[in-house]
Parts: C-alpha cells; sequence; structure tokens
C-alpha cells in the first residue's frame, strides 16, 4: 500500500510538473510570435510599440505616402504637385500607353519640344526631363498666351479659371483641347485615356504663381 501511495504521490508531481513546463514553452513560443517591435523614431517620425503585423501595415503605409509633396503655391510647388499626379514624382516611370518620365511625356510632345534621346536614355536623365517640363510649360503659355489673358478670373462649370489651371490641363490634354473648353464655356471637354478630364486639373492646379515662366514660341532645350 505504502508504495502504491508513493507511485501515485510520485506521478501527480511529475504530471503537475510536465503541465507548468509544457504552459511555460507555449507562454515563450507565443511570446516569440507576438513580441512587439519598436520603430526607430529618428527615421520614421514616431514611436510607438506595434506587433510584426502593425510594423508591416504602418511600412506599407509610408511607402504610399512618403512622396506626397507639401508645397507652396509657387512653381516649385506646381511642378511637384503635378508631377506626383502624373508618376508620384517618379522618373523611371513608364504607364501602360508608354508616357514617360515623372510629368509623364507622350513620344509626340518630346519630338515637339526636339528631344533626340531615345526612351530609354530620356528616362534615365532626370536633368532632361526638367528643362522639357519648363520647355513645355513655355510653349503652352505662348499658345494659350490669349486664352490666359482673357479667361483668367472667370468662373466656368463652377472652376475659377487661373493660369497655372490652364497650363496644368494643357499637359493633360494638350493646348488644343484647353481652347476648346474654354472657347465653349465648358460644353466641349476632353477626357484622357484613363477617364481624367480637363477640368480636373483646371481645378486641381489652379492658383499658384507661374509669373516666371515666359511664353516662347520655340523653346530650345541644350541636351
Amino acid at each position: 500500500m505504502r508504495i502504491q501511495f508513493k507511485k501515485i504521490i510520485t506521478i501527480g508531481f511529475m504530471t503537475i510538473f510536465t503541465f507548468i513546463l509544457v504552459s511555460f514553452v507555449n507562454i515563450q513560443l507565443d511570446n516569440e510570435v507576438i513580441e512587439p517591435v519598436k520603430i526607430n523614431p529618428v527615421k520614421h517620425g514616431y514611436s510607438f510599440v506595434m506587433t510584426p503585423e502593425q510594423i508591416k501595415k504602418e511600412q506599407n503605409k509610408i511607402k504610399t505616402t512618403a512622396k506626397i509633396p507639401m508645397v507652396d503655391k509657387d512653381f516649385v510647388g506646381f511642378k511637384e504637385a503635378l508631377a506626383f499626379k502624373e508618376s508620384q514624382g517618379t522618373y523611371h516611370k513608364v504607364n501602360t500607353l508608354g508616357y514617360l518620365g515623372k510629368y509623364q511625356f507622350g513620344r509626340s510632345t518630346l519630338r515637339e519640344l526636339n528631344i533626340k534621346k531615345s526612351p530609354k536614355k530620356f528616362l534615365n536623365d532626370p536633368l532632361l526631363q526638367e528643362k522639357a517640363f519648363i520647355a513645355n510649360l513655355e510653349k503652352n503659355k505662348w499658345i494659350l498666351r490669349k486664352e490666359i489673358k482673357k479667361f483668367s478670373g472667370k468662373w466656368i462649370n463652377g472652376i475659377k479659371i487661373t493660369e497655372s489651371g490652364i497650363l496644368a490641363a494643357a499637359h493633360l490634354g494638350g493646348a488644343g483641347a484647353v481652347q476648346k473648353f474654354l472657347w465653349s464655356y465648358g460644353k466641349e471637354t476632353k477626357t484622357d485615356a484613363y477617364g481624367t478630364k480637363i477640368e480636373y486639373y483646371l481645378k486641381k492646379f489652379s492658383g499658384y504663381d507661374l509669373s516666371n515662366i515666359k511664353p516662347k514660341k520655340e523653346p530650345q532645350i541644350i541636351e
């Protein structure tokens, strides 16, 4: 009887010990899975404890929002805001229709600007892309000089017409499409292949100061 009683006590202690050990291991494993990670506050601008799943979610947010420009209503603000809308400010961007670079130039526009570099070389030349953007603005400002003078400050279809809005719309749909829209007082419009109307650009990019851009009939670009 004493031997059997000792065996029962021994088995009981072993069962309890095994249960405690397994529980402890499970807790450790669980802790490894959900162990919080701390974001670098200097690099990302904030500091708080998150799980790995939350970290991944926040990193994805950073990737998609970090490039959104905080801009003034001047030329730099205009070009960066427009570039973000066109390509998220990416010099090497090529869209599904073959438009190129930070400002999404069509090849016909590049030919009109006398840019002879291949698309690949153009994509790898940020300085040339910036020169092309300025030259295209100068050319459109010359083509649309009468419309800018006549319609700036007026309202069409609930949109206040401004010089920067006109030039942005010309970047989207061409100067001719903007002329048709303005002289028809909004009855004739144009939509690009992705469904964006020139009215959207007229409104979104209105009110920027582009007085430093001078109208030029034939702007020169040194490649």
